[in-house]
């Protein structure tokens, strides 16, 4: 789970404007930092398919902003891919 803070650097990173919550960016690279977290939890916790549900839905979800980013805003797309999710 992310709390206020870690949100708020996420957000931070990779916000267009100041009050930036929704665009493309942010989703994306909020749902890349729980994906993340997740995925050490499932580590520990290997027999945890409920949340393991989970994360397969967060991947798909954040492949189809990725999807939608790619052809509408190209250049942004690539600034993302960089940023997030090449970590």
């Amino acid at each position: 789970m992310l709390t206020k803070t870690k949100k708020q650097k996420v957000i931070k990173e990779v916000a267009i404007h100041a009050t930036d919550t929704g665009s493309p960016e942010v989703q994306i690279a909020m749902l890349s930092k729980r994906i993340e977290e997740l995925t050490k939890h499932l580590k520990k916790n290997n027999k945890d398919n409920h949340s393991r549900r989970g994360l397969l839905g967060m991947v798909a979800d954040r492949r189809k902003h990725l999807k939608y980013l790619q052809k509408t805003a190209p250049k942004r797309y690539d600034a993302i891919m960089k940023k997030v999710v090449e970590k």
